[in-house]
This record gives C-alpha cells, sequence and structure tokens, in this order.
C-alpha cells in the first residue's frame, strides 16, 4: 500500500476530451462526484489517465510476471469475483489451493510420506508468507521459553543486510529485533560464519535468500545449516533457519536440482515463495509451507464456521481473490517440470546475451553472478563523470525501467543498475537494450559532467596543486548552492516561456 497524497491544491479536478460528448462538467479529482456519469465516460476517463503508465513488459525493475497465456487470463477473468475464504461455496478452488502446497512441498523436498498432506497456504505474495512464517517461528519461541521458565520478550532474527523490506516490516510490526549481517564490496549477501556468530539464545531463527534482490546471488544456505548445527550442539540451543526463496524457489530446483537449500537441510523449517514472480503468475500470489505440522503451532491456526463449515485459517488477510491460486495450478500442470526447466534455462541464457552485451562496451562492472536468480546487476567502472542514476533516467526516454539504487550498509558506496529477466524478456529485447545503453553512453559522453561530479574533480584538483581539500560538509553546501541556483533558474525560464 501506497500512502495517498494529493497532487496539489489547484489541481482538483480531472478533464476528459474524449468523455465530453458524455460529461462537459470536470470532475473533482479528490471528492466524489455529485452524480453518475456514462459507463463510457468512466472507462474513457481512466483509461486515459492509464496510458502514462510505463510498460509492464519494459519494467526491468520488476520480478513480477507480466505476461501469461490467454487460457490462464480467461480462468482468471472467469474466477475474478470468486472470495478465495469462502472454501465451502467454492471447494473446488480449495482443494486446487491444496494440490499446489503438495505440489511446491515436493518440489521443495519435504519429508512426507505417500499419503501425508503438506503444510502450507497460499499467501498475498511473499510479504505475507513472511509474516506468517515469522509468527510461527516467534510463537515456537516463546512457548519454548515459558516452559522453561525464561524470559520471552525480547526475541530476534539474524539476517543479511540484503534482506527485502517485508523482513524489516515483519521485525517492526511484531517487535522482534532485526540483527542484520553488513554487507562488503564485492560480497553483496549474508556471510554465513557472520550470522552465526549474531546468533543468541533470544534467536527466534536465521534467515537465508536465495535469491538476493540486490544481485540475484544465493545465499550458502547448506553451509549455513551446517554452522547452525555445530553452534547449537555447542549451546544445546534449536535455532532454525527460514529460506526467503521468493525470487529463486521455482528457479533452483530445475536450473540447480543438485544444489541442497530446501528441506533437505535439517535444520530449514519452513520456506516462502512468490507464485507472481519466477512461478509465472501475475501478482499477487505467494505460498509458505512448512516442513511439518509441528513447525506450524496449532495456536496460530483459526477455525470459522460462520461461512458454512467449519474452516481453519492461517492469513492476515482475510478475503481475498481466487484467480492467482487458479493461475498457479494452471501453470504448474501446464508446463510441468520440463516446461518450467526450459522457462529457467532461456532466462538464463537471455540474461548471459545481456550481460556479455554489458561487458563487451568495456564500461561496466557486472556485479551480479552467472549462478542465481536470472538478472544482470551491473556499475560503471568510472561515474566520476556521469552515474548510474543518469543512464537509467535516460533510458526511460527509450521506454526502458532499469532501477538504479546503491547497496545497503556496508557497501553504500556502490551503485548498481539491475534488468531483471523474465520470461517475456527475449533475446531479441536483451540485444535491443545494449543498443540503447551504448546511445546513452555516447549522449552522456558529450554532455558536462553533473554538477556534484565538476565539484568533486574541482576539490581533487586543488588537492593536487597543494591548495587545502575542501570539507564535507563545505562540498555539500556548495553542491545544494549549485541546485538550488539551478532549479531557480528553471522555474524563471519556465515562467518565461509561459
Amino acid at each position: 500500500m501506497v500512502l495517498s497524497k494529493t497532487a496539489s491544491e489547484s489541481d482538483v479536478s480531472i478533464h476528459s476530451t474524449f468523455a465530453s460528448r458524455y460529461v462537459r462538467a470536470s470532475l473533482p479529482r479528490f471528492k466524489m462526484p455529485e452524480n453518475s456519469v456514462p459507463k463510457e465516460a468512466a472507462y474513457q476517463i481512466i483509461n486515459d489517465e492509464l496510458m502514462l503508465d510505463g510498460n509492464p513488459r519494459l519494467n526491468l525493475a520488476s520480478f513480477v510476471t507480466t505476461w501469461m497465456e490467454p487460457e490462464c487470463d480467461k480462468l482468471i477473468m472467469d474466477a475474478i469475483n470468486k472470495n478465495y475464504v469462502d472454501m465451502d461455496e467454492y471447494p473446488v478452488t480449495t482443494e486446487l489451493q491444496n494440490r499446489c502446497v503438495n505440489m511446491i512441498a515436493h518440489l521443495f523436498n519435504a519429508p512426507l510420506q505417500d499419503s501425508e498432506a503438506a503444510v502450507g497456504v497460499g499467501t498475498v505474495g511473499s510479504s505475507e508468507a513472511i509474516m506468517l512464517a515469522g509468527l510461527a517461528f516467534k510463537r515456537k519461541w516463546q512457548n519454548k521459553r515459558k516452559a522453561e521458565g525464561k524470559p520471552y520478550d525480547k526475541p530476534n532474527i539474524v539476517t543479511g543486510a540484503n534482506v527485502q523490506v517485508c523482513w524489516e516490516k515483519f521485525a517492526r510490526y511484531f517487535e522482534v529485533e532485526l540483527k542484520e549481517v553488513k554487507l562488503r564490496e564485492g560480497y553483496y549477501v549474508m556471510d554465513p560464519a557472520k550470522a552465526v556468530e549474531m546468533v543468541d539464545e533470544n534467536t527466534i531463527c536465521v534467515a537465508a535468500i536465495l535469491g538476493s534482490t540486490l544481485n540475484g546471488e544465493f545465499e550458502d544456505v547448506k553451509l549455513l545449516n551446517d554452522l547452525l548445527i555445530e553452534k547449537n550442539k555447542e549451546t544445546g540451543w534449536d535455532t532454525p533457519i527460514h529460506v526467503d526463496a521468493a525470487s529463486g524457489g521455482f528457479i533452483a530446483p530445475f536450473l540447480y536440482p543438485e544444489l541442497e537449500w530446501d528441506f533437505r537441510l535439517p535444520l530449514v523449517k519452513s520456506i516462502n515463495v512468490s507464485g507472481h514472480k519466477y512461478g509465472l503468475v501475475y501478482a499477487g500470489i505467494g505460498w509458505v509451507i512448512w516442513r511439518s505440522k509441528e513447525d506450524l503451532p496449532e495456536e496460530l491456526i483459526f477455525h470459522i464456521n460462520y461461512l458454512g463449515a467449519d474452516q481453519p485459517t492461517f492469513t492476515l488477510n482475510f478475503s481475498k481473490g481466487s484467480s492467482q491460486v487458479i493461475a498457479q495450478y494452471y501453470q504448474l500442470i501446464r508446463l510441468g517440470y520440463e516446461g518450467y526447466r526450459n522457462v529457467m534455462e532461456n532466462c538464463h541464457e537471455n540474461a548471459m546475451v545481456l550481460k556479455e552485451g554489458l561487458e563487451k562496451t568495456g564500461r561496466f562492472n557486472i556485479v551480479s553472478k552467472d549462478h542465481g536468480v536470472p538478472l544482470v546487476a551491473f556499475s560503471l567502472k568510472n561515474n566520476k563523470r556521469h552515474d548510474e542514476f543518469e543512464i537509467s533516467e535516460m533510458l526511460r526516454r527509450f521506454g526502458w525501467i532499469v532501477p538504479a539504487y546503491t547497496m545497503p550498509a556496508d557497501a553504500q558506496h556502490i551503485t548498481v543498475l539491475r534488468v531483471v529477466i523474465r520470461e517475456d524478456f527475449s533475446r531479441t529485447l536483451a540485444e535491443r537494450l545494449v543498443l540503447d545503453i551504448k546511445k546513452v553512453l555516447h549522449e552522456l559522453d558529450t554532455l558536462p559532467a553533473k554538477v556534484n561530479a565538476k565539484l568533486a574533480m574541482a576539490g581533487e584538483e586543488n588537492g593536487n596543486n597543494g591548495t587545502v581539500k575542501k570539507s564535507a560538509i563545505e562540498t555539500q553546501r556548495e553542491i545544494t548552492a549549485y541546485w538550488m541556483k539551478y532549479v531557480s533558474e528553471r522555474k524563471t525560464n519556465k515562467n518565461k516561456i509561459c
């Protein structure tokens, strides 16, 4: 959810040229109109504004699926009016969700007997899945501490600083301390050894990331498991592991089947995965799977009967659409193991095409790894005159949405561009993106350096000439003054033109 805000006090009405045959008066922007408008007008007004959104297919910032087959689109629309929580009214949809849970649990090597049902649930993306998994760990830890007569008011989770913001949300919302292993230049994932060092008797779990948002790299869950087993033996604790496989959960089983990261490791008690990422379903569907029933405390499960029958439920949300659950089942049976492997292999190959194209420019360092999520994260070898944020901004002129961002602590001085390779990002598009990046680089080479780059270079020159270098505060003040003057001049020029 994004907190809403008004654009400006004067921009309070909506105008639509095409709708003028139905509506002549402007509609209020932030208040409900007094009167109804024809359906054609309402559609056109909204459609006109939505044209200004970016093209989802060219949104290379997102891991989320932006294309599905027309047959699945039809299934989604046919189920758009089904509320998933009405399990008694829609028993087949409930059955499809249970099938998905079991298929995914087997994909993650859950230790299930032939007739044993897997323990898991569909969620609204991995954020809800992580909240549920975190609550299960917290409650199990609290119950154990209570039984031992020990304090249970200071739980913590150990993660890397590269975790997605939903982990920070969980920690803040549910009052759990988040202990982060800092990153360092050249190593942008959690160091298992440092993570285990941070574990104490109040640690409810260690969270490992299978596919870092920053550079797609898989953390070494096997090493983490082995080190944590040793620490548990030494201390008498039983600290478990949760694997956040939001991005990598539908990649590793198909590209790296021998990689041990899942329930094959004894300390891995729960795993979340995003169906709407490489599960190949539109937003938003996620899944959380537990190793066994013992890993999900019974007191967290609610039983309701006012929808027609006794229904167990463990969710943060109540009402939600059935469409994404049905779409996930479609993809699982439509593609099968072979189909998912083909898609993931193709994504990986296209990522390598893009990587090689960027390397041939001689201008970039590749920050991502070949082994992991199919994405390419890269940074400029020399960003003194122009930086990655300028490249990101200029690529938008070609329609591309490529994010630029700084790494977390202690690697925040590294700036990176990232391109996520999804199923609908073809080799042709990869080659086209490289051409457009070359055009942007050529144009930047002809432009004067950005203001803060000029000041930085000037500072270096002053130091080389034997004069005293400006302090960081003095340099920042000059940068601020330059930008204030620059913005003021632009406003003045704009007013003159108007």
